[in-house]
Order: structure tokens, then sequence, then C-alpha cells
């Protein structure tokens, strides 16, 4: 069943379309417009708990898309695009030198670095130099969706596929899944699928059958 699962989920690369504000209203529509150029400034921090949505911005801006978890030296990165780097907060020395270098090679070029940390800027254990250089720019905060966010959230993507999910499969869906959007939204399109394939109703039992190994 898991790889039951696994076909059935779509693909779907993240967007700015697919992101489900909630409360970041405000954050997006900042952030859609630095893309598009306005304001002129090089910086754009997101800031937020894990699992807010910030590496699906990061990765949805079009940038060169680098996570410093994975490359805390940032070897081989170069300012020819721009850049949205993801936990800049894991950084190591090397990485943080680059980063400085990066940011100043951008400014001169007019060009665009989009980051994201769990704190902001002037919280972030790294050179002072750096962390000005960051706090320079835009900074905004991404809230985690509550409960009551994602239920409705789930509920209208089913509503827009003619799917109808009761409260109850809804709840069981934020109680058995990871609870970030992006696989909530994919189960959504593969709970479709299933039931059109199996000429069923959407009822627990079937859920269960489709989750009997959970993916997340």
């Amino acid at each position: 069943m898991r790889q039951l699962l696994l076909d059935l989920l779509p693909e779907s690369p993240p967007s700015l379309d697919n992101f489900v504000p909630g409360g970041n209203g405000e954050t997006l529509t900042a952030l859609t417009e630095w893309l598009a150029g306005q304001p002129e400034v090089t910086a754009f921090c997101l800031h937020g708990e894990a699992g807010c949505g910030k590496s699906h911005l990061l990765q949805a801006s079009g940038f060169c898309y680098i996570d410093a978890q994975s490359n805390p030296g940032l070897t081989a990165v170069t300012a020819k695009h721009p850049l949205a780097i993801d936990n800049v907060d894991a950084l190591d020395a090397t990485g943080q030198i680059a980063l400085f270098a990066l940011f100043n090679q951008l400014n001169a070029n007019s060009s665009r670095l989009l980051t994201a940390a769990q704190q902001p800027p002037q919280h972030l254990a790294m050179r002072e130099d750096l962390r000005t250089r960051l706090g320079s720019g835009l900074i905004y905060r991404l809230r985690p969706l509550t409960d009551d966010e994602k239920a409705e959230a789930v509920t209208a993507l089913a509503r827009e596929r003619a799917l109808k999910l009761s409260p109850d499969i809804v709840g069981y869906l934020l109680r058995h899944v990871s609870r970030d959007m992006r696989t909530l939204a994919m189960l959504v399109v593969a709970l479709d699928q299933y039931t059109l394939e199996q000429k069923r109703p959407v009822t627990l039992p079937l859920l269960r059958e489709l989750l009997s190994a959970p993916l997340v």
C-alpha cells in the first residue's frame, strides 16, 4: 500500500499559487512584490518555526535554491543568478564568509538574495557584518497555520475537486499524516484519484486503507 500511495501522489512543485497563506497574506504580498522588483532592495529574509512554509516559498521564488543544511560552506555557489538560501543559521564559518561576499556581489549587480531561518537576522549567531547585511533588507515572519486554517484549506481543496470530506475525514488526515500543507494538498489529490479508481465514496475505512503504510 505504501507504493500505491507513492504512485498516487502527484508531482506538485512548490509555487506561489499553491502556497496556503493563512494569516501570512501580508508576507506573501510583500514577497510577491519584491520578486517582481519592488522595492529595489537586495535582501529579503523569511523567519519562522519549522513547517511554516519557508522552504516552499524559497523554492517557489524561481531563484537558485541552496539549503545551507546540506551545503553549509556554500561550496560552488556563485552570484550569477539571484539566490534563495535556506537555513542560513546552519552556515559554517566558511559559508558565512562566502555569503557575505555573495551579498556584496548581488548588491553590486542589483540582484536579489532571499534567505530563511528560524530567527530574524538580528538574533542569528553569525558574523556581525553578515548579520547586518541580512538585516538591511525586508524581514518578515511566517506564522504556521492553525489547525482550523489547515482544516479549512483541506476542505476547500477537496471542494474544488468536487470531493466531499466530512469533518471526521479532515480531522483524521490532520492527526495521521504530515501536517505541512504541501503534503496535505497532495494527499487530497491522491485521495480523489483513489476514490475514482475504487469507485467508492470517501470513508474512514477507505482513507485508512490508503494510509495503511503511512508515507509520512
